[in-house]
């Protein structure tokens, strides 16, 4: 009897091929690589002393690309044939850059790295990966889209179908009577704790990058993180208030203190407006430009996003990434007193991954968003459209990353951090196309809370020990 040849889907020679051209420029990002390039001024094999540490990296990455260079080939080859016109195209994308990448690579070594090579040369390796993202995505979608016909169309507005003027009104029930610890616990809930950790960690990494070997003071430390917090605090208190109507009607969030009026609104309002002075009060004591960014943060968060992006447009996760990518800035102008560079591709990097990260939540609470009346992304245009921004948007966050280790000083340990990690929460957004369930969404969002989190210790360390 015969026995079934094995080959793998399209789809995986997609994903090992974005995989392994990931590893490429990474690699080449590195600080290391421009150094090994002057080291072994031959190509393609080396005339430089093997013994030498820069040399076997110049070795090793010549290396990788031929291994690379068989997945790309692999992938490309299967992408001609594959049944979708925007898959072909990008396949042959990938395939007609790779020797183009090949070419600018060796004249990189026998310049000695002389610029603007090196940037040319990530430019066209993070071309080829876009090129082979997006035959991935296609590929998903074709494969696992099904019939996820949106809760409401595209174009209706916030009081269509599944809104929050068109769901029944609930009625809020009568002040709790809480002991002082539960009511304490109540305004803790306020600041949304579970949201501090990973933007103080973002403000933290931005110090980090900004301060360099010379370190950071103590002061500026409390100060800043201390401000950052409060900072976050007034944000989720206010947002709070501004959404207790709808969170009243969400099972995820009827429990919160201004629904179950354990805190009532003039109360909270007032807590709110409290943790705004002491945040700011706080960051005068470092600059003004960090006091003027933090209460933009807030602003952002509590009136533009609470109360104009989120209810009215699909957009609102991709826009409101902005307050998110604040503290970034606010960590960087708290050491140098200015907006630079590398603040503000930090601060792309928190932007670019905020949609891939919430549009998990979202998909795992469709039907709750759609009862509070919100144009989420899996609620106005369905989950296979989702599902394939979050690849999208997952793809463009290592992007990001890669060029934040090439325009800053940032070396190793950051770059095989966003590999490593990255490779999980790209593997996780794949399954969640394969599973379709809620706790596939969950894994990517969590996955997705790894990578990020994984990526700014490694620039503290990176920019402060290395």
């Amino acid at each position: 009897m015969t026995g079934t040849r094995w080959r793998p889907r399209p789809a995986t020679l997609y994903a090992a091929a974005v995989a392994g051209v990931y590893l490429l420029v990474v690699a080449g990002a590195t600080a290391g690589i421009a150094d090994a390039a002057r080291a072994c001024q031959s190509w393609p094999l080396c005339a430089g002393d093997l013994s030498a540490p820069t040399v076997l990296v110049a070795v090793g990455h010549r290396a990788l690309a031929a291994l690379v260079g068989v997945a790309v080939l692999a992938a490309g080859l299967t992408a001609l044939r594959d049944d979708s016109r925007r898959v072909r195209l990008a396949g042959a994308a990938g395939l007609a850059l790779y020797p183009v990448q090949v070419g600018i690579g060796a004249w990189v070594a026998v310049s000695g790295g002389a610029l603007p090579l090196p940037g040319l040369h990530l430019l066209v390796g993070m071309s080829i990966f876009a090129a082979f993202l997006f035959a991935l995505a296609w590929r998903l979608e074709a494969e696992t889209g099904g019939d996820d016909d949106p809760v409401g169309p595209a174009s209706a507005p916030p009081s269509g179908l599944g809104s929050a003027e068109s769901a029944p009104e609930p009625t809020p029930s009568a002040a709790p009577d809480l002991s002082l610890s539960d009511r304490l616990y109540a305004y803790f809930r306020l600041m949304k704790p579970r949201l501090m950790w990973l933007l103080a960690l973002v403000a933290a990494a931005a110090m980090a990058l900004a301060a360099g070997p010379d370190g950071l003071s103590a002061r500026t430390i409390v100060l800043t993180l201390g401000g950052g917090v409060l900072a976050i605090g007034a944000s989720g208190t206010f947002n709070h208030v501004l959404e207790r109507d709808r969170d009243r009607r969400m099972s995820r969030t009827d429990d919160r203190p201004t629904v179950t009026q354990a805190i009532p609104v003039r109360n909270a309002v007032a807590f709110g407006g409290l943790l705004v002075a002491l945040s700011l009060g706080l960051f005068l004591q470092v600059n003004l430009l960090a006091a003027l960014l933090g209460l933009t943060a807030i602003l952002f968060y509590s009136v533009v996003y609470t109360l104009l992006l989120k209810p009215n447009t699909v957009q609102n996760t991709v826009i409101g990434g902005a307050a998110g990518a604040l503290p970034a800035l606010i960590g960087w102008a708290a050491v140098t007193g200015e907006v630079g560079l590398p603040g503000l591709l930090l601060a792309g990097l928190i932007f670019v991954w905020t949609p891939a990260h919430f549009y998990n939540l979202a998909l795992a609470y469709k039907d709750d968003y759609a009862r509070g009346g919100f144009p989420m992304m899996p609620v106005v245009r369905g989950e296979t459209a989702t599902r394939k921004h979050i690849l999208l948007w997952a793809g463009l966050t290592l992007v990001a990353a890669a060029a934040l280790i090439w325009l800053t000083p940032l070396g190793w340990l950051s770059a095989a951090a966003s590999t490593a990690v990255g490779a999980v929460f790209v593997w996780a957004v794949v399954r969640l196309h394969r599973e379709q369930t809620e706790a596939a969404a969950f894994r990517a969002f969590h996955a997705s809370n790894a990578y990020l989190g994984t990526v700014l210790l490694a620039i503290v360390v990176d920019g402060l020990v290395l």
